[in-house]
């Protein structure tokens, strides 16, 4: 098995293979955000998504280790276009929108997190991606 191939598990007393899973959270670059503010939104996005993901989803995620990646958005218009194509495949996602109490404006979109989900159903969200 490959790095992404998963890993087995079982279902009902069998053997089946899980696959490997992963959330990718998109941080916009061009809002300049802090460390402490961005980790903050980061965290934000992932338990967001998590809350929207089914229980199956979120117990083979769990299982698997969370695995997560943090990748560089260029704008919000950027976020909102992912955000749509991860409904229109049906992948749990979160926009997050900051309070506006230390750093940004109320309401400035800040960060999106993708799954979590397969590696491949995120990657064909965000794959184009630079880590951040």
């Amino acid at each position: 098995m490959g790095p992404s191939a998963g890993r087995i598990g079982t279902a009902k007393g069998l053997p089946v293979l899980v696959p490997a899973m992963k959330q990718a959270i998109v941080a916009r670059t061009d809002i300049g955000m802090g460390q402490g503010k961005l980790a903050a939104q980061v965290a934000h996005a992932s338990l967001s998504a998590y809350e929207k993901a089914d229980s199956q989803l979120q117990r083979q995620w769990k299982q698997g280790g969370q695995k997560k990646v943090v990748l560089q958005g260029e704008s919000e218009r950027q976020l909102h276009e992912l955000s749509e194509i991860a409904d229109r495949d049906g992948i749990p996602n979160a926009i997050i929108r900051d309070a506006g109490h230390t750093q940004l404006e109320p309401g400035t979109v800040t960060a999106l997190a993708v799954g979590p989900a397969a590696d491949d159903r995120v990657d064909s969200v965000t794959g184009e991606l630079s880590l951040f």
